[in-house]
């Protein structure tokens, strides 16, 4: 049994945690974490979880993707994914949910199956989490054919061939782009030669460092506090572990919150024990006479005693495979229209060929001029579904747009932050509930007198709300009284 929740619909109601308290755990008032692979003894209890849950959060499904699938369609029809990832995952699934009973191939650069991230930086740390449990619910039989271990090298699009690293091709009738990203690692490889320098961005990563914090360390330094280096600095102090946090910012999360939040998230962090180091990049490691980790020195001359650090400077995402293809792609990542079909070099869409989750680089009607990469959890999901619609659909069947707004969940220093929009280009902020910094509060972003983003900090009961406010364009600062409005409210720049 193989169990997933989606934390971006999750509210923190905690009716699983009375229903299956063996599988669930609600830290502080909002924050859920759970075994994704109970065992069989726990299956009517975890079952009971999921339907006593009032959003629908929980998927509980099986490992197997192998079993035949059972439905009816075209059966000639070849459809290959490239990117065994949540989004990989999720568009196999609905592809057979849509009918679709062709041949189906994921192929992924990684020996293992299609497995959940975002542990990797909460459950697996702070609570040591085994990754090998990680592997995602099948909800149906797939009837897939994986290719593990053998990562994708080139594609032609006029033979309709992926060319693997193995020598081999695989030929398709349609094409998902669905390789993700990969951990970007710290710049001129002045890291490179010293033991004791980590990123984490994969299972074997996480159990790396695992294996580094059970020893256990004297210092661990995290470099970079955007959202992976906060819940990697946290999940480090909930064991007990001295822990520096180094952001080049003036904040934590600055790019993607601005800095009036990023100031708060400063302050949970050192209320919480956490050396926080600000405006300061790491000049040099300094290595012992065996090449392990003894001392990072800082760009303000200050030196750290640590023995572990873990570089947390954000993503890159996966397009060299596309180098020479006809497929356009650069550090953005893979350029796609709103129906999620792969753009080539002419900006018009490539036969056949579609691209879902992280390294796709989409617009959004929201945003007509503009183009982003969203790196989250539900946005993989709700692509995935576009795109298996717009493969399968009929003849005179309309296809569908990918409308989702990204929406985002973070768990760190004893507080769930969830967010909904693009309050990275905002300009200004307004605190709609609550006091910032104390108990819960929600925030909403505006730019050009226009609503764009909304973040909660435990208090996401109301992002929907939020949500529909974003979605509408409505003018900011919103004209609504809530039950706990905040009383002093003023506008506040982001603050790049």
């Amino acid at each position: 049994m193989k169990v997933s929740v989606d934390l971006n619909r999750c509210e923190g109601y905690g009716q699983c945690v009375f229903a299956a308290p063996d599988a669930f755990t609600l830290h502080g008032l909002e924050a859920l974490t759970y075994v994704p692979n109970p065992p069989d003894e726990m299956r009517d209890a975890v079952h009971r979880a999921a339907l006593a849950c009032p959003v629908r959060a929980i998927t509980v499904g099986t490992g197997n993707a192998d079993e035949p699938a059972t439905t009816s369609g075209e059966n000639g029809r070849h459809v290959v994914i490239v990117g065994a990832s949540l989004a990989g995952l999720k568009t196999a699934e609905a592809l057979r949910e849509s009918g679709f009973s062709g041949q189906l191939t994921i192929i992924g650069d990684e020996p293992h199956r299609p497995y959940d991230r975002p542990p990797l930086t909460k459950a697996c740390v702070s609570e040591k989490l085994p990754p090998d449990r990680l592997e995602l619910p099948v909800t149906r039989p797939l009837d897939a054919r994986f290719r593990l271990g053998v990562p994708a090298t080139g594609l032609d699009t006029d033979h309709r061939l992926v060319r693997l690293a193995d020598g081999g091709t695989v030929g398709y009738d349609s094409l998902v782009i669905a390789t993700g990203t990969r951990a970007r690692p710290f710049p001129g490889g002045a890291a490179d030669d010293i033991d004791g320098v980590l990123t984490v961005r994969t299972r074997d990563d996480t159990e790396e460092l695992q294996r580094r914090l059970a020893r256990p360390p004297r210092r661990v330094v995290v470099i970079g506090a955007g959202f992976l280096g906060g819940e990697l600095a946290s999940g480090c102090r909930e064991l007990g572990l001295d822990v520096t946090l180094v952001e080049a910012q003036a904040t934590p999360l600055q790019g993607p919150l601005g800095s009036v939040i990023g100031g708060v998230v400063a302050d949970l962090a050192r209320d919480k024990g956490v050396d926080v180091r600000m405006w300061n990049t790491v000049e040099r490691f300094v290595a012992d006479g065996t090449g392990a980790l003894r001392q990072i020195v800082l760009s303000d001359g200050a030196a750290v005693d640590a023995d572990l650090a873990v570089v947390a400077l954000g993503a890159q995402r996966n397009v060299e495979w596309l180098d020479d293809s006809a497929i356009r792609a650069d550090s953005g990542g893979v350029h796609c229209d709103d129906q999620c079909r792969a753009l080539g070099h002419d900006g018009q869409p490539v036969p056949d060929v579609y691209v879902a989750g992280d390294v796709a680089a989409a617009p959004h009607p929201l945003l007509p001029d503009r183009r982003l990469s969203v790196e989250h959890w539900g946005n993989a999901v709700t692509q995935a579904r576009t795109v298996a619609h717009n493969i399968t659909r009929r003849p005179g069947q309309a296809p569908i747009p990918h409308t989702g707004l990204p929406a985002f969940w973070s768990s760190q220093f004893g507080v769930n932050i969830k967010g909904v929009g693009y309050p990275g280009i905002a300009d200004r902020i307004a605190v709609v509930q609550g006091t910032l910094g104390q108990g819960s509060f929600s925030v909403l972003y505006g730019r050009e007198d226009r609503t764009v983003a909304a973040v909660t900090f435990d208090n996401g009961r109301y992002l929907h709300y939020y949500e529909s406010l974003v979605r509408q364009g409505a003018p900011f600062p919103a004209e609504f009284v809530a039950c706990d409005e905040n009383t002093a409210r003023a506008l506040r720049p982001v603050g790049r």
